[in-house]
């Protein structure tokens, strides 16, 4: 009897260590918006493909937004994977919030226009007829976090153009601007590319032109207080890597994969 008990006490004292196991193996990740749509269609194969389960939880890069993930890291919210714009990871780096050696670029992302879903899509093909688009909207959107910092504070002030757009513009935060231009509360918006497609409501118009266009690098890295690191690796490993179903499913979310250059 007395050994039958203790068989049993060994059987569940495995049990629970083969449970924890699997626990440890789950990982907390948070994405910016540019790698948001990649990130949730890749989830489930992520998972079957590494063995990992992912827990996803989504912020801008910046923009001061209580939910970016600048703020939620200051507020002490744990994560074990970041994945967002390479600026903003090494700004993190820098606080002490991301291990220096763990950082992997993942992709390359370009600005893009849209407007609501049904309505007439404006040609901004040449330098010309983009800035007769923005001269002529009624409202225009442009994001918190990377890209509209670009467009904000550097882009249309060089073009001499903000003083004009500035009265009919919104920051955008903790929601898409291609949402918002659903809605009709916006004429057109510009945004990541890879954060307007997935947006129902919405239609993309197209790229900005090459000598308006910002390429954002979109990066990983481990946090100093995850417990993992050697899962968290594991996980940026597949998402860095040159397998075709990884490379296919970034560009289909309007990115460029730096695996592929």
């Amino acid at each position: 009897m007395k050994h039958k008990f203790k068989s049993k006490l060994l059987l569940l004292a495995l049990g629970c260590t083969l449970s924890f196991g699997s626990w440890a193996e789950t990982l907390k990740v948070i994405t910016s918006g540019g790698f948001a749509g990649t990130l949730t269609a890749m989830e489930k194969q992520i998972e079957q493909d590494t063995g990992l389960d992912l827990i996803i939880s989504y912020g801008s890069s910046s923009g001061g937004a209580h939910d970016s993930i600048p703020e939620r890291l200051k507020h002490n919210e744990a994560f074990d994977v970041l994945i967002l714009s390479q600026s903003s990871l090494n700004k993190l780096t820098e606080k002490g919030y991301v291990r220096s050696d763990s950082h992997r670029d993942l992709v390359r992302s370009r600005i893009g226009m849209c407007v609501k879903a049904g309505t007439a899509k404006p040609d901004i093909s040449t330098e010309e007829a983009f800035i007769k688009v923005l001269q002529q909207a009624d409202s225009i959107g442009y994001s918190a976090s990377a890209s509209g910092t670009y467009l904000a504070s550097k882009l249309w002030p060089e073009m001499g153009l903000w003083q004009m757009i500035e009265p009919k513009s919104k920051r955008v935060l903790s929601e898409r601007v291609a949402t918002v231009v659903a809605r009709g509360e916006l004429q057109i918006g510009f945004q990541q590319i890879s954060e307007i497609l997935p947006i129902a409501g919405a239609e993309f118009v197209g790229p900005i032109p090459d000598k308006f266009q910002k390429v954002t690098t979109f990066s990983s890295g481990i946090t100093q207080s995850s417990l993992q690191p050697e899962a968290a690796k594991r996980l940026i490993d597949y998402l860095a890597s040159d397998k075709p179903y990884v490379l296919s499913s970034i560009r289909h979310s309007g990115l460029d994969p730096v695996a592929a250059e």
